[in-house]
This record gives C-alpha cells, structure tokens and sequence, in this order.
C-alpha cells in the first residue's frame, strides 16, 4: 500500500460515527487535515466530531460529499467501515471517481507503522487491556498515542495523543481479519475463543487468523498471551488470574473492591487496588503490568497506575451504588464474557439478589451459542430479555429470544423496550445488569432514573 499520509490533506469518512472510525476521524484533525463524513445516524460521538467543527451528514448524498475530495484526489483520502451496506452510493461513486478508498483498518495500519505498535487482541477484554496499558503509559514517562474501541473514562476519549509519543497503543480487531494491517512490537492476546463465526464459518479459521497476527510482530518483538491461549512465537510469555510468567494472588475484597499481589519476573507488586472491578480485570490488569514493564515502566508507577485507571464507559461500569441497589452496566455479548462479569459480581455481592437485563447482538452470534447463552443466564436470580439486536444482520428463521429462553432453566421472562423499566422496578433487584452490545446503551439512562424514583417514592 503506497499511500504517504504526510500528502494527505481532505480525509472523508463513510461511516464516521463508528467507534474505530471516530477515533481516525480525531487523528487526522489533530493533524490539520480537513475532515468529514457521513453516518447513517446522529450519536453523542458525530456530535463530539461536529462540535470541532467536522462537517457531519446523515442521508447518503453525494452532492454533500466535500468537492476537493474528488478535485484534488491525489492529496484525498476515504475511509469506510466494514459496517457500511455494499450498495452505499457515496462509496461507490467515490470508487468510480478514481478515489482512493481504504478500509479502516487499512489506515490504522498505515498511522501505526510510524511508531512502535502495542497492539492488544482477543476476542474478550482488549478494549479494556489496551485503555488500561494507555492509561498506565501516560501517566508514565513513556507517552504513547492510543486508538481505542471504547470512550476510555480517564481520557473521555477513544484516542489519546501525546507530543513525541514512541509508542501507540491499538485495538487489534479480529474482526474482518482488520488485525493483519498491524505489525506489532509488542503483541497481546487475551483469550482466543469461536466468535464471529459469520466472518470465519469454523473456530479453527479463526485461530489461524490469530497466528497470522502474531507472525506479524516485528524481529525482535515479543508476545504477552493468557496462559490457555496456544499461539507460536519465538518470544513469549505467558500471564493468567493464578498461573503464568506473570499471575496474581492474596486476592481479596475490601469494601467492594479487590485487592492482589503480582508476580513477575521483575519482582512482586503488592497490594494493588484497581480503579475498577470484575475478576477479569485483575487479569487484564496482570497483561498491563507484564506491558509496561517491558517498555521499561517502574514498579511504583504502575501500581499507581492502576489504582486510578477508571475503566472504559459499557465495561462493568456502575450506574448506581447505594445501600438498596446496584445497577451495573456492561458491554458483554458473548457467554464467555456474560460469565466472567456474573461470577465477578457473585464474589462482590455473594448475597444479593442479582437481576440481568440483556439484550442478545446477531441473530448468528445467538444460535451459535444458544446453549452456553442459556447456561450463562441461568446462573442469574433472574433473566429479563430483550428481542436479538440484528446489526448487519437478516433474521434466522426460529432464532429469536424465546427460542433462548427456551433453554434455560431459571426463571425468565422477554420484555419489549417500552416496558424495561416498569419491569425491572417491579423485580425489586438488589442488584441489577444491562448487558449486550447492541442499543440496550439507550435504555440505561431511563432505567437508572426509574430505579432513583423509586427509592425516593420508597423513602417517601
């Protein structure tokens, strides 16, 4: 790919509200390049990119599309998502125009390649790991930037610069293979498990691509993996919860937050108290450590780090804290990770009544994963469910939340959208999660104000 970025000055973004694609469109406008684009709908993040002053549409026209990106297309660049429909007319027509078209992941690779790449993968926990890493690097003396697939809280941001910054901290998506524009310094995998199996059709693909991303490393680069992850490297080292090069123990909780040691070959931390909770966490966290060491990061910096890392907004992020209920919001879409934040808020609050809201993403995610969804969920007092979140995809037909429903054994019940904070008030949870990926986010907010005014009717 011969594209100087350096004689790139008009950036348009088809897809510009994206979580990813937000982030470029952030970076280049730091860079003083003009930028806009286009998204199907308006979000607090088009909002964000508007308020700088980026030029933002939300109905495909191709008379809205900036006239120097095709006048002066050899100083032009577009950028899409795999997210956009194939019969998007700007991005076609700016194909026929002779354009220059790249994939997000393409650039990301391209900004990348100008520094030394931490980059983070996995199919769970990267967006927390690499916003942890970031975080701990800035308030270090080795800066980095950071491009993010979450609003990392510290920052309020899903990227992070830094003036004369050696290193840059990436998400890795598996996703659409996007990892394999990265060429990593240092590699990380948190867990490797079937996912995305529309994209890859069998787990063992999958897997390959992953190896595939790690044979990218530079010479001389290394590889952090979880301890169950089997991936081929000539430099790696492994880290877990209670085993590996690097692993915690003299775990506890003090007054609802979880205190450890770390071992590592430089030393044990002690008594580090995270920013943040969930049992995976603390792994996350030992990934973190194992990064920042390498990268010549001290002992005492990090543990202080860590201690004021505040998490990323949708990861076991509290909406509410009081004696009479908790109400905890998370990202998690898939069993694994349904798994780890419902044993984590087991071990916070080991006798509390504990209501799960969720909201299943891809109708070929959930009949994937039918029964290990069931079995997660059941470990819930009880479920309330939400019709499938499609995205990108049509309907299966006998895939729907009943069919879920269906196999599970504790008790269950599906509520349309209209009707969530009624029913959730009225299962008087002790505590309370939203989960999923997909717009369950909309209803946290209303569901937070009616757990609030209920108490004060309570109260009253």
């Amino acid at each position: 790919m011969n594209i100087n970025l350096n004689k790139i000055y008009h950036v348009y973004l088809v897809g510009i509200g994206g979580i990813g694609m937000s982030a470029l469109a952030r970076y280049f406008h730091s860079q003083r390049i003009t930028v806009a684009g286009y998204d199907a709908t308006s979000s607090p993040l088009t909002k964000e990119l508007e308020e700088l002053g980026i030029h933002i549409h939300y109905k495909e026209a191709l008379e809205h599309i900036p006239p120097k990106i095709t006048q002066e297309k050899k100083m032009s660049l577009v950028i899409y998502t795999p997210a956009i429909p194939s019969t998007n007319r700007e991005l076609n027509w700016l194909r026929s125009e002779g354009c220059t078209v790249l994939k997000r992941s393409e650039v990301l690779g391209l900004i990348s390649k100008q520094y030394k790449t931490i980059a983070v993968s996995g199919t769970h926990g990267k967006t927390t790991t690499s916003s942890m890493i970031a975080h701990v690097m800035n308030q270090s003396s080795v800066k980095c930037h950071a491009f993010l697939g979450g609003i990392a809280t510290n920052f309020n941001s899903n990227l992070l610069l830094n003036e004369g910054a050696e290193y840059a901290v990436v998400e890795a998506d598996e996703f659409d293979r996007s990892f394999l524009t990265l060429e990593p310094t240092i590699a990380v995998t948190t867990s490797v498990e079937a996912d995305h199996l529309d994209i890859y059709g069998e787990e063992e693909y999958l897997v390959a691509s992953f190896q595939e991303f790690i044979d990218k490393t530079v010479d001389g680069g290394i590889l952090f993996h979880q301890e169950k992850v089997d991936l081929k490297s000539n430099n790696k080292r492994s880290y877990g919860l209670e085993s590996g090069d690097y692993y915690g123990d003299n775990r506890k909780v003090v007054n609802g937050d979880f205190i450890f040691d770390a071992h590592t070959p430089n030393g044990i931390i002690t008594e580090i108290k995270l920013g943040i909770n969930g049992l995976h966490n603390i792994e996350n966290a030992i990934a973190t450590i194992a990064v920042c060491q390498e990268v010549g990061i001290s002992n005492e910096v990090i543990k202080e780090g860590l201690g004021s890392y505040l998490g990323v907004k949708r990861r076991f992020e509290y909406q509410l804290k009081t004696n009479d209920v908790v109400f905890i919001d998370d990202y998690a879409h898939h069993p694994s990770e349904i798994k780890a934040l419902v044993s984590s808020v087991r071990e916070l609050y080991p006798n509390k009544r504990i209501v799960g809201v969720f909201q299943p993403h891809l109708y070929s995610r959930t009949k994937d994963f039918a029964d290990e969804f069931a079995h997660e969920l059941d470990q819930l007092d009880q479920t309330i469910l939400l019709e499938i979140y499609p995205a990108r995809e049509l309907p299966i037909e006998g895939v729907d939340s009943a069919m879920l429903l269906s196999k599970m054994k504790n008790p269950g019940i599906i509520v349309p959208k209209d009707d969530i904070v009624e029913q959730v008030i009225r299962n008087k949870p002790q505590v309370l999660l939203t989960i999923g990926a997909g717009d369950i986010d909309r209803l946290v907010e209303p569901i937070r104000l009616g757990l609030v005014e209920n108490q004060i009717a309570i109260a009253n």
